[in-house]
Parts: C-alpha cells; sequence; structure tokens
C-alpha cells in the first residue's frame, strides 16, 4: 500500500486559492485527491481550479464566508453532491488586522478571531457528519508562530491562532475514536502576498527573518506539499493532535 496515495479522496481546502492554502492544495492533488477550493474571489478561485485539473485530477470551486455557518454548511452539501464524498479539510482560511491592542475595536477583534478560529470550527462541525460517513477523515488547520511568540500589533491574530492550538486538541481528543485525525501546522515566515505587503510596510522584516530563521530563507507555498499530504494520508493515521512547526527552525531557537 502507498501510504501517500490519495486517489478517491476528496479535500476541502478553504482559502485555497491562494498563499499557503494553495500549496496544500497542489501537494493534495499531485497525491490523486480531488479539491474543492473555497474562497470569496471567484476569479482566484477559477485560476486556482485550472491549475489544479491540469495535475490530472478534479477541482471544484465554491463560494462562501466561512464564517457564517449557514454558508459552511452549505459549502460542505455542495462539496460532497459534487465530488461524492468529504475526506479532508484544511482550515486554511484566515487574516489578520494589524493595530495596536489599544486601537483595535471590538468589531476588528470579532472580524479577525471569526475569520481565523470560528471559521475552522464551522468547518470541522460541518465536515464530521461526511466524515462518519465514509468511515474516517482528515482535518489539517493552519496555526501560527503566532500561536507560540507575541507581537505588539497582532493581538486578535495571536489570540485565533493560540486558540486554533487547543481547537485542534481538543477535537482530536473528541473524534479519534471515529477515525478523525485532527492536526495542526505552524508556518513561519512564507513568502505570499500577504507577508509582502507586511514587508512593504516594516522594511526591515526581510532581513530580520533571514537572520533568525535557521534555514537561511523564507518559506515557499510549496514547502506545505509535504506537510499537507502526510497529514491527510495514511501515513498520519496515528498522528492526531500534534502540532508542527514548518518553519525552517525559526520557532527552535526560543
Amino acid at each position: 500500500m502507498n501510504l501517500f496515495d490519495l486517489k478517491g479522496r476528496v479535500a476541502i481546502v478553504t482559502g485555497g486559492n491562494g498563499g499557503i492554502g494553495l500549496g496544500c492544495a497542489r501537494g493534495l492533488a499531485e497525491a490523486g485527491a480531488a479539491v474543492a477550493v473555497v474562497g470569496r474571489n471567484a476569479e482566484k478561485s477559477a485560476a486556482a481550479v485550472a491549475e489544479l485539473q491540469a495535475l490530472g485530477v478534479e477541482a471544484v470551486a465554491v463560494q462562501a464566508d466561512v464564517s457564517v455557518e449557514a454558508d459552511v454548511r452549505s459549502m460542505v452539501r455542495t462539496v460532497a453532491g459534487r465530488l461524492g464524498r468529504v475526506d479532508i479539510l484544511v482550515n486554511n482560511a484566515g487574516g489578520n488586522i494589524r493595530k495596536m491592542p489599544q486601537d483595535l475595536s471590538l468589531a476588528e477583534w470579532h472580524t479577525v478571531l471569526d475569520t481565523n478560529l470560528t471559521s475552522a470550527f464551522l468547518c470541522s462541525q460541518a465536515c464530521y457528519g461526511e466524515f462518519v460517513k465514509v468511515g474516517g477523515g482528515k482535518i489539517l488547520s493552519n496555526g501560527s508562530m503566532m500561536s507560540i511568540f507575541g507581537a505588539p500589533t497582532t493581538v486578535a491574530y495571536a489570540a485565533s491562532k493560540g486558540g486554533m492550538v487547543q481547537l485542534t486538541k481538543a477535537l482530536a481528543t473528541a473524534w479519534a475514536r471515529d477515525n478523525v485525525q485532527v492536526n495542526c501546522f505552524l508556518p513561519g515566515w512564507v513568502d505570499t502576498d500577504l507577508t509582502r505587503r507586511t514587508r512593504a510596510q516594516f522594511p526591515t522584516l526581510h532581513d530580520s527573518v533571514l537572520a533568525r530563521t535557521p534555514a537561511g530563507r523564507w518559506g515557499e507555498i510549496d514547502d506545505f506539499k509535504g506537510i499537507a499530504v502526510f497529514l491527510a494520508s495514511a501515513a498520519s493515521n496515528f498522528v492526531t493532535g500534534a502540532v508542527i512547526a514548518v518553519d525552517g527552525a525559526y520557532s527552535s531557537l526560543g
């Protein structure tokens, strides 16, 4: 048996039309999974789907606001209807509002928490029934090194990602007997559209990241292909509740 073969499996990747989500989607598709790309930007999702289809797998785009329960439940029903089942969920959708804590409004706090953490709970809950139907499932959630470190302008983001780690552990204990494995990966500094904007805002960031990262480079979205395939495949059937850094040893320096 090829432990990493995902042929016949169906994956949902939220925020899968760019950045780390697209890197995960590429890995899953290359391993043979059909992929549903979930996002709000229809043009970006269409481009991602075309790229995945070119790898020889079935891929579809589904528009949804994953912080809204009705949207999430409709999205999961749509994917199950179009692709036949749901085996894998990648909770990747996220965002940040960079402000000092004293300047962050309650509405902005809720926006970040809902986008990053509540969405993961809603999507996991909605997929659970589909996993039970097929005898098991895999949940991979995008955490952050900000679940380990603090930073002055990331109060809501850090809280949401710390919550993602604990959500992962709680779901893992709740659903282990249902053969559902739930794990979390913690990206370090990765070259994406989002971090390029951050680098434009903080000109010294690029060099400081390189200086601290033992691997000597920024991450790339394709660095997430492997962790996605591992955590979505039979290779990780006894791995659940784990939190895995994908950061070039950035967080290992303490």
